[in-house]
């Protein structure tokens, strides 16, 4: 069944992601976008965690919103004041977009045609908490939503002995290449953790229309959150036809 396409810009082109830290000193009214984890606490209740550790309560909200567990979100929201509990900051919840979050999966010979390997085009790859976050561009012709998936290939005979080696897949499902549309994605990393380690290597291939491409980063856990945060931009997301 085909789904409309969903055409939105997340408010303001050229707004930073906050993801240093939250000033202490400041209560500015003004609004901030962050990408933020939902963490569900009973009876539709629910905190949220940004990337660099800070731990949010929505104390009030413009919105009404069902939480799930392992749920990334854009967060639009104005700081209240700091918490006196468990929490860094209470809030208040101008808006909240799900983002796509998924596991990464085995690529093998019985699941290899329904993963697809097409071009996409990946802007830019960076880890975020526990999770790889991808804003990725690809054409879409309107036939069916497109997959999207991080891979882990067992049919490669490439092993690398110093990083973990993944595949950024797309399946367009033969679908007409019409337009160039905006997507992101989040991918769990947890289960990749290693025991009596602080941080994995990680090396993401993606096949682009002309070329290949390998994005190298690390993923950090057992340390605080703050080491590993770069400051990187608002995504556009300009279609929803992709799962």
């Amino acid at each position: 069944m085909k789904r409309t396409v969903l055409t939105f810009s997340l408010l303001l082109i050229g707004i930073l992601l906050i993801t240093t830290s939250c000033d202490d000193n400041s209560r500015s009214p003004d609004f901030r976008i962050n990408i933020a984890t939902v963490i569900p606490e009973g009876e539709n209740a629910y905190s949220l965690l940004l990337d660099n550790g800070k731990r949010l309560w929505p104390a009030a909200s413009d919105i009404r919103y069902t939480p799930a567990y392992n749920q990334r979100v854009f967060l639009n929201y104005t700081i209240l004041r700091d918490s006196q509990g468990e929490y860094d900051y209470d809030i208040k919840v101008n808006d909240i977009w799900n983002i796509l979050t998924k596991q990464t999966i085995e690529l093998n010979a019985e699941n290899a045609d329904s993963i697809g390997n097409d071009p996409v085009k990946a802007n830019a790859v960076w880890v975020g908490g526990d999770y790889l976050n991808v804003s990725f561009m690809f054409n879409y012709g309107g036939i069916r939503p497109h997959a999207i998936n991080l891979v882990e290939n067992t049919l490669s005979s490439e092993v690398s002995p110093d990083a973990i080696e993944l595949e950024f897949r797309h399946n367009s499902y033969q679908s007409p290449q019409t337009r160039l549309y905006e997507g992101f994605v989040c991918f769990d990393l947890k289960p990749f953790r290693i025991d009596d380690a602080d941080l994995v290597n990680l090396s993401i291939k993606v096949k682009e229309w002309d070329r290949e491409i390998i994005y190298n980063v690390v993923y950090r856990y057992n340390q605080p959150a703050a080491e590993a945060i770069t400051q990187m931009p608002i995504p556009v997301i300009s279609s929803n036809e992709y799962y």
